[in-house]
């Protein structure tokens, strides 16, 4: 592996020309960097989503005559509660830019795999957020193509009622992912990658958005991608529109949109600082407290035609190679902070308000009093697990099982190296901790922090390997890091799957226990999504 402490040195701006790459829309000028890989930040690759333009599919993006200084990110996406600053650059609503990361020498002809991130963040948020895609290039020998994207998230991306669909599109953040993917597909050969291979790779919502990708139309293949990775799968409730007419009621009246005769009109006529004041989380219909997750997907009867649960259960997925899996703790980050058996199934309600009497009994039984966190209260470990389980590891495993259903090759994980700081705070393993293992602690903001960059960091080269082995040949093994183990299918009779540890890093099969308690949360996935 290539010592990211030394790569930090070498990937300082180069001083030759720049290199440019010409589009039928604007000609974007990018910087070279040591490490010899070239980046071009903040393209557009949709037109921007203002005005009229507000809860619509994005448009294709507009012609730029002059070369377009492709050296910086462009802003992200408004999130769920942001404070409005005219003066901020870092958030906007004209957010949909793209980054493409590509080896130095690579040209129209090099057809190299194509890494395709879509970032997390719950769908109220892009928390994930200019990663930088050097570390994996050079570690791959130079030998794929990464690509970054912002897309639309809480109320701008995920307003659901039948007002927006007669007069716009529902899911555009969905959909704005799905441009970016034609994007990819029209332009970026010209970055020196392979239109015909690449690979989507999602963490959180954005491993949720890549099975909705996987489902999209009911598993229509429109030849996009040809594998795809689900880190810490996100599935958290998705209800019909006629369940999410409140949360349209809420926004448009606090947007001052209530008492007009086109409410849709009003919205688009508004400006962004009224629109950003208004987009905050409120209790589901029937709760008093607020969830974690208010703005999400939508049944829209086209993009999104069912339940998750229901269309993978069918059948109705593209058949890929896929890799899937979450880390030890998925829960941690999120539950609330319970005293109480009762404390525990009301922060579950909150999120999933369709739990009905048999499945709080049900729940109480399989989450008891579990061993105590430091600095949480005694049934805070009960509440995560159950949370982190029905909402992230559960349907990762079920989905694994679905795909080996239709014997199509797939791999699952589970992550489980523990940093200090996170153990000190009683959250274990949490939720998406492999992600600076995965493109290097020096690539992600914040990552050189973690013990990733100091006392983990043998377990970079171990799951970065793999990964990349995954996009560029759509198995896990062939370009693995040299000494660790190969990384077994998955298969319905022993369920197995990689475990990634620190100096440790085997074969296991899930456990039984594990197993059971997932039998209930893929029994009644479908039923408390909505």
């Amino acid at each position: 592996m290539r010592r990211f402490e030394l790569l930090l040195i070498f990937c300082g701006v180069v001083t030759a020309a720049s290199p440019q790459v010409k589009l039928d829309y604007a000609t974007y000028v990018g910087t070279s960097l040591a490490a010899g890989v070239n980046q071009f930040l903040g393209m557009r690759f949709a037109a921007p989503p203002l005005g009229n333009r507000r809860w619509r599919a994005p448009e294709d993006p507009l012609v730029e005559t002059s070369p377009v200084q492709a050296s910086a990110h462009g802003s992200i996406c408004y999130n769920l509660g942001a404070a409005f600053d005219p003066t901020a650059t870092t958030l906007s609503e004209d957010c949909l830019f793209i980054d493409v990361y590509t080896p130095s020498g690579a040209s129209e002809t090099s057809k190299l795999p194509v890494w395709f991130f879509i970032q997390g963040g719950g769908y109220i948020q892009n928390s994930n957020a200019n990663y930088n895609g050097t570390g994996v290039i050079v570690e791959s020998g130079r030998n794929i193509v990464v690509v970054n994207f912002n897309y639309r998230v809480s109320a701008f991306g995920f307003l659901a009622s039948e007002r927006v669909a007669r007069d716009g599109t529902l899911n555009v953040g969905l959909l704005d992912q799905r441009k970016a993917l034609l994007w990819v597909q029209k332009y970026i050969s010209k970055f020196g990658g392979d239109p015909n291979h690449v690979v989507i790779h999602g963490v959180s919502a954005g491993g949720g958005s890549v099975t909705h990708h996987l489902t999209a139309f009911g598993g229509r293949n429109d030849g996009l991608f040809i594998g795809a990775i689900g880190e810490s799968v996100f599935w958290p409730r998705e209800a019909p529109v006629s369940e999410l007419e409140f949360q349209f009621d809420l926004f448009a009246a606090a947007a001052g949109c209530i008492n007009v005769s086109d409410q849709i009109a009003c919205l688009r006529a508004q400006n962004t600082s009224t629109l950003v004041a208004a987009n905050v989380v409120h209790p589901f219909q029937g709760r008093v407290s607020n969830p974690d997750f208010f703005y999400t997907p939508t049944i829209d009867g086209d993009f999104v035609q069912d339940h998750l649960y229901t269309l993978f259960r069918e059948g109705k997925f593209i058949r890929v190679p896929t890799m899937i899996g979450d880390d030890d703790d998925e829960g941690t980050d999120f539950a609330a902070n319970a005293g109480t058996p009762d404390a525990v199934i009301s922060f579950l309600m909150d999120n999933y308000p369709q739990l009905t009497p048999a499945d709080v009994t049900r729940i109480t039984q399989l989450y008891p009093l579990r061993p105590p966190l430091p600095n949480h209260a005694p049934f805070f470990p009960s509440a995560a697990a159950a949370y982190g389980e029905g909402t992230f590891t559960c349907p990762s495993n079920f989905i694994a099982a679905q795909i080996n259903r239709v014997r199509q090759l797939v791999w699952n994980y589970r992550f489980s190296v523990v940093q200090a700081n996170d153990a000190v705070a009683g959250l274990g393993v949490p939720h998406a901790s492999e992600l600076p293992a995965i493109f290097g602690p020096a690539f992600i903001p914040g990552g050189s922090s973690t013990t990733f960059a100091t006392t983990n960091a043998p377990i970079v080269p171990v799951v970065m390997n793999y990964w990349i082995s995954f996009i560029r040949s759509l198995n896990p093994n062939p370009h693995r890091f040299v000494g660790t183990p190969e990384w077994a299918q998955f298969n319905a009779t022993n369920q197995r799957r990689l475990k990634f540890v620190l100096d440790d890093t085997h074969v296991e099969e899930i456990p039984v226990d594990e197993n059971m308690r997932c039998a209930f949360w893929n029994e009644i996935g479908a039923r408390i999504e909505q």
